[in-house]
């Protein structure tokens, strides 16, 4: 229940924040900035050397790329067929192939599945969509924020990515036994402002007349995200012959609503920042009914 009272104050905080002039107009700017190379890469720095890898968890890391992969699949021809600029059909991209598997994931798989399912829930979070948002993330903001790329130029920009920078390094420090309390710690704290931050942020650009002018795109861009891209994930699942927990929560996980650093990456990479901030806005609120309907069709 705190965690969802976080969300949405934060959310709310942002949006009055804005509305009654507390801070300047381009404090997203600033709060993206710390959510992307700060708290990210500290999170990614705690989390992922604490993680035990077994060889059966491979669909639970591979449903957010089903995902991601997925909706660059769906949403490149459908954005020509519909005229998108390409800042917007990459925002959608970002937004609906990316999803919140960590701090509405964790929670809510929790509530619904139970604590046991937990373990399962952070390797689809980390290993999943957290390794999809450092590489295929960062290729299409850099791909569709305009101007020409070499492939060099995606590649530098990937390795350059802080919170891929994290991962490769937290993947060395797990190696090697993790990391000494004293390093771990003032880490947490700096990983702990993520959410805060990047709800507040998002709260800050929130607009409802925004989210009414784009419903027709939220309406595209959610019917993938909250219902086609998890029955992909459950049909491939069932395909290779899963059942029970691992394919359950799977499932869960890429159902979940438009990962809020993905907005942020939008923001910061100027994809419509309007509508990726709508995006995640009313992702999360519908995802507060659709999430328990397909924990409901699974169980």
């Amino acid at each position: 229940m705190a965690e969802f009272v976080l969300l949405f104050g934060a959310l709310a905080l942002g949006s009055a924040s804005a509305r009654l002039g507390w801070m300047p107009d381009d404090s997203p700017k600033v709060l993206n900035a710390w959510v992307i190379r700060i708290a990210l890469p500290a999170l990614v720095l705690v989390e992922i050397p604490k993680i035990q890898l077994a060889p059966e968890l491979a669909f639970a890391m591979a449903g957010p790329w089903i995902v991601a992969l997925g909706a660059v699949a769906v949403f490149i021809p459908l954005g020509k067929l519909l005229n998108w600029s390409r800042q917007r059909t990459g925002a959608i991209i970002l937004t609906c192939g990316l999803g919140n598997t960590a701090f509405m994931g964790l929670p809510m798989v929790e509530a619904l599945a139970g604590e046991a399912a937990v373990g399962t829930a952070v390797i689809v979070d980390q290993l999943g969509s957290f390794f999809a948002l450092s590489l295929v993330g960062v290729v299409v903001a850099a791909s569709f924020s305009g101007g020409s790329l070499l492939p060099r130029d995606i590649v530098r920009r990937i390795v350059l990515f802080p919170p891929f920078m994290a991962l490769v390094a937290a993947f060395v420090v797990g190696g090697l036994g993790g990391w000494p309390n004293w390093v771990e710690q003032p880490l947490a704290v700096f990983g702990a402002t993520l959410t805060p931050t990047a709800l507040f942020a998002v709260g800050f650009q929130l607009r409802v007349g925004h989210a009414w002018a784009y419903r027709g795109v939220i309406a595209i861009g959610l019917t993938w995200k909250l219902l086609l891209a998890p029955l992909v994930v459950l049909g491939t699942g069932v395909m290779l012959g899963l059942s029970g927990q691992l394919l359950h929560v799977t499932v869960l996980q890429c159902a979940m609503a438009p990962m809020i650093t993905a907005g942020i990456l939008a923001a910061d990479s100027r994809l419509e920042p309007p509508l990726a901030a709508s995006m995640v806005g009313v992702g999360i609120a519908l995802s507060f009914a659709s999430v328990p309907l397909w924990w409901a069709v699974l169980a």
